[in-house]
């Protein structure tokens, strides 16, 4: 067996599971539809494998093409901050979510007071034990 029918017949089992995937889907949300589309079929299981390869294919494009629409409008975390000329810029703070100014304010003013703690107990530190 050559790689080459490996390979498709891979792709056709593939194809064929995403169309039945397809197919019951479409069944659940019309069982009539879908009983007269494959009422023809029978028991004609080459046939049927047929119907749903091709709704796998159908099916594929579908999801290839939702995949690329969303890809497109989601950012690039690469190119953020990069400038025509390839060198990286550091973002600006407008370019992050909007904070509110008393929230800033608050942590501002915890900033300084963390810091502040540092200093005292670097000096403790500095004083050493005391007995």
């Amino acid at each position: 067996m050559n790689p080459d029918t490996v390979t498709h017949a891979v792709q056709k089992g593939v194809r064929v599971t995403l169309g039945a995937t397809a197919t019951l889907i479409e069944a659940l949300q019309d069982p009539q539809g879908v009983r007269e589309r494959f009422s023809s079929v029978g028991t004609d299981f080459n046939r049927l494998a047929e119907e749903l390869e091709s709704q796998g294919v159908l099916t594929e494009q579908e999801a290839r093409k939702f995949v690329d629409s969303v890809a497109t409008q989601m950012p690039s975390p690469f190119a953020q901050g990069a400038s025509s000329d390839g060198a990286t810029s550091p973002s600006t703070p407008s370019s992050g979510p909007k904070v509110d100014a008393a929230l800033q304010a608050d942590l501002a003013e915890l900033n300084q007071q963390l810091t502040q703690i540092r200093e005292d107990l670097e000096a403790l530190k500095q004083q050493g034990p005391s007995a």
